[in-house]
This record gives structure tokens, C-alpha cells and sequence, in this order.
């Protein structure tokens, strides 16, 4: 059901120019944004998932089914989300690339925390919280461009109740990997329910056990935060926005064109415009967050690649693009476009394999590993091994009302031709009109670079986990330990 407005809601359309043009009456905003999360809580149905708190914050808010990153990795997606313009746009779209001092935003890119200051917004990255909450933020900014150390003003959650209005974000970083198994009241494996895309296997299910841990830990600190905000009685004029910086991790999510690598939980909470408890189907990308926010401290978010999906701009959204490129030693370029229902990939380099081998994943993923042991051994299905192909056809579509896991391709079948067609259509448009950099070869330099990096962290991995040069990760980890 489509949020519904207050009748404070009408009455802010009507003057809300006024009211933008007090400060005083400005709203703060608050992003708590968690890594690799996808909408694995109570409240969107995972039954074996321990969230009370967000379940909570979710009968206060706005939930929204159908939220999107720009791109399924971090840097890339962040990068978007923080400038309001899609990576592909500004050249940011190779994972962790262009981050040397060198390398300049193009003209016009800004930060929303730079928009959001000439506002008189004060702008924080959260890491030193209060002593008594036991953690601190993780002040994440991973952007494919140099930061200079001036995007934010502050780094101190005690900054912000004599600093208002306030813009601030809390980065947690408990569902990125490595996971790790809680050491009191851990998930059952047995009560872990797996996408049909994955095996039915204990290293499978012991690993889909730990992120449910990390996502309980998640949980407790997302808490914590919220009853900060009521201690300091800055919770009635805060928005407050949840989200995941892209999907989970898991075998076909993080790093791959798939919904589970695109799809993140959206929850907002601000009663003045949103129905507590409310739900929507409305197709929402984390642009429209950044723009949605603009929106609400009276920011012109004209010339964005976004628009807001609530308050007195409010736009629907026909079309979620999204782009995935070279991540870390796996180059590639595809483009998806999805609607309502169907989904259509773009695969430009269609002789690849969907499954190229990642370092990373080799030394973090077990379940990434134990699927190619499983399809070595002839033990995958028709539709898990599928994901196993040598190569991709060109085209993909799927009918995701009936084929949510992306399984069946129809792009060859006759009855769906136009809708094929209307989706390139719309994909051709948006790649020309964005100026989609991903045409552009990589500097060489750039490249060896980003691998040289990867090297090394998957040299410092392999040596924390005990693993030899060529061994890969086959097991959770049963001890609470520092993260690397």
C-alpha cells in the first residue's frame, strides 16, 4: 500500500516555501546507513532474523519494498548516493578507483553535505558516539574520488545537538564480511530459510547463520542510536533514513547485476508526511534519498539524477537503473533496467562467465566457494547451475513477478518482445543521456593500482585466517574477532 500523507502533510505542501525559508523550522536529517545489508529483517519477513529494533523503527516509518542502489559494491554506490548523480555519470563507476589527490570531481559534482552547508545545515560522519553505547560508527566514505578531509564538519555525535540543523550520517559495518558467529544465543542453521538459488548444505547454511548474527548486532546498535535521538529529545524534528549501501553478500548479490546485488531495505521515519506503519511498492533509488533529503531542507535538487519519493516534490519513479563495472581484479560492464515487473540486462561483455573468480570472496565468502565445489562435483540443480555459465547471452529478461531470482530468461520469447524492446528503449535512452563513462577505457595505471591494493589485502587476510596462497574459505568463524 502507497504511504499515505497526514493532513500536516497537505498543509506543509501548501507553505512549504515558508517554512524552508526559516532555518529554525528546518529538519534535521539523519542517515544510518549498514553495509552489504539486504531486507533480511523481521519486518520484510525473514522469520529467522532477530531485529526487534528495526521491526520497530518500521511501525514508526514509511517501509518501502522496492529500493535500489545505483550499483552493487560500495564504492560505486556511495559515490552516487552522496553526489545525487550516478556513477556511471561522473566516472566513478570502476570499484575504488581514482582515489589519489589527482583526480578531480568533474565540474558540478558536490557532496550533499557541501549543498546541505550553504543551507546552514551543520554536516557530521558519526564515529566517536557517546562512551556509554559501547561502539562507535564506522565514518565510512569510500567514494571513487579523493576526499580531502572537508566533507564533513564534524565526526562526533556530541556535535550535533548544539549544532542544529543537522545532517548526519552513521555508517555500521556489521553485515560486511568476514561474519562472525555470535558467541551467545546464535542463529540456528536449521531456521535459516535459503534462496532457492543456493544449495541446501551446512557450510552454506552455517554461513547464512553468521550474517544473521551480524545482522542481530546491526539490530542492537540501530537501537541504540534511536534511543539516543529520544534521550536528547532530538527525535521529533529528525527524518530519519535506513538504509544499506547496496544487497547482501551471498552468492548472487554483492558485486553481481542481480536484484539480491541492487535491492537494500529502505525505511523513513518522519510522521509529518509518512503514516507510521505504513508500506510502499513504489520503486525508489538511493539517488531519490539523496534528493528527497535536499528536498526537505529546502535544497533545489534541480539537475540531479534524482527526484523525491515523498513531501511536496514527490515524483514516481517508472524506471531503476543500475550499472555494474570492473570490481577489484574482475573487469565487466553491464547495465540493467527494471520496472514494476520485468528486468532487462545488458551484458556488454558477454563472453565472461557470471561467476569470474574474485580474491576477495576466495578469502571472505565461504558460500561463494563451497557453489563452485558443489557444481564441480555435479551437485547444483538446473537453476543454481546456471549461474555457473561459461558465458552470457548479450540480453536478459525476467518477469520478476513470477521469477523473483532472476531464473528463466524470456528475452527470446515472442510474447515478450515489446516489452523487451520498451526496456532497451528506456536503457539506450539512459546510457546516452547520462553519458555512461563505462565507454571509456580505464587507465592502465588506475588498474594496477586497484590490484596492487587487492593484493594486499588479500595477502593480510589470508595470513589472519590461516589460509595457504591458493586455499579458499570453506568455514564460518565461531569466535567474536577484531575485523580487518
Amino acid at each position: 500500500m502507497k504511504c499515505l500523507l497526514f493532513l500536516i502533510g497537505a498543509l506543509v505542501a501548501q507553505v512549504g516555501p515558508l517554512i524552508a525559508a526559516e532555518s529554525t523550522s528546518k529538519p534535521n536529517i539523519l542517515w544510518i546507513i549498514a553495509e552489504d545489508a539486504c531486507k533480511d529483517f523481521g519486518c520484510y519477513g525473514m522469520q529467522a532474523a532477530r531485529t526487534p529494533n528495526i521491526d520497530h523503527l518500521a511501525s514508526e516509518s514509511c517501509l518501502y519494498h522496492h529500493a535500489f542502489a545505483t550499483g552493487p559494491v560500495c564504492s560505486a554506490s556511495r559515490s552516487a548516493f552522496m553526489t545525487g548523480l550516478y556513477q556511471t555519470r561522473i566516472g566513478a563507476h570502476n570499484h575504488r578507483s581514482h582515489r589519489t589527490r589527482e583526480f578531480v570531481r568533474p565540474a558540478g559534482v558536490r557532496l550533499i553535505t557541501e549543498r546541505l552547508r550553504e543551507a546552514g545545515y551543520f554536516t557530521v560522519n558519526v564515529r566517536a558516539l557517546p562512551p556509554e553505547l559501547g561502539f562507535n560508527g564506522a565514518g565510512k566514505t569510500d567514494w571513487n574520488f579523493f576526499d580531502d578531509g572537508k566533507a564533513f564538519e564534524s565526526s562526533k555525535w556530541n556535535d550535533l545537538k548544539a549544532h542544529q540543523p543537522f545532517y548526519a550520517q552513521v555508517n555500521l559495518h556489521e553485515t560486511h564480511r568476514p561474519y562472525y558467529r555470535a558467541t551467545k544465543n546464535p542463529t540456528d542453521p536449521a531456521r535459516v530459510k535459503l534462496p532457492p538459488y543456493l544449495a541446501d548444505d551446512p557450510i552454506i547454511r552455517a554461513d547464512w547463520a553468521a550474517y544473521l548474527d551480524e545482522v542481530a548486532v546491526l539490530d542492537e546498535k540501530v537501537g541504540a542510536l534511536l534511543s539516543l535521538l529520544d534521550r536528547e529529545r532530538l527525535r521529533e524534528n529528525t527524518v530519519v533514513f535506513f538504509f544499506s549501501d547496496h544487497g547482501r553478500e551471498d552468492f548472487r548479490g554483492k558485486y553481481f547485476p542481480s536484484e539480491q546485488g541492487f535491492e537494500v531495505p529502505l525505511l523513513v521515519r518522519w510522521p509529518a508526511l509518512l503514516k507510521p506503519g505504513s508500506t510502499s511498492d513504489d520503486l525508489v533509488s538511493l539517488l531519490d534519498v539523496h534528493a528527497t533529503s535536499l528536498s526537505l531542507a529546502g535544497v533545489n535538487f534541480a539537475g540531479l539524477d534524482g527526484a523525491p519519493f515523498f513531501g511536496p516534490a514527490a515524483k514516481k519513479r517508472e524506471f531503476v537503473f543500475g550499472a555494474r563495472d570492473r570490481i577489484d581484479d574482475t573487469p565487466d560492464r553491464v547495465r540493467t533496467v527494471r520496472d514494476a515487473r520485468f528486468k532487462l540486462v545488458h551484458n556488454f561483455e558477454p563472453q565472461r562467465p557470471y561467476l569470474q573468480r574474485m580474491a576477495y570472496a576466495e578469502v571472505t565468502n565461504p558460500t561463494y566457494n563451497r557453489m563452485r565445489q558443489l557444481f564441480a562435483e555435479g551437485k547444483l540443480n538446473e537453476d543454481q547451475g546456471k549461474f555457473m555459465a561459461s558465458q552470457r547471452p548479450t540480453e536478459e529478461l525476467y518477469d520478476l513477478q513470477s521469477d523473483p531470482f532472476e531464473f528463466h530468461n524470456i528475452a527470446r520469447e515472442p510474447a515478450y518482445e515489446q516489452t523487451q524492446l520498451r526496456l532497451r528503449q528506456q536503457l539506450d535512452a539512459w546510457i546516452s543521456e547520462t553519458h555512461d563513462q563505462g565507454t571509456v577505457p580505464e587507465d592502465p595505471k588506475t588498474v594496477a593500482e586497484d590490484l596492487k591494493r587487492n593484493e594486499n589485502t588479500d595477502r593480510k587476510l589470508r595470513a589472519e585466517f590461516g589460509l595457504g596462497p591458493d586455499e579458499v574459505l570453506l568455514k564460518t568463524f565461531e569466535h567474536p574477532a577484531k575485523k580487518p
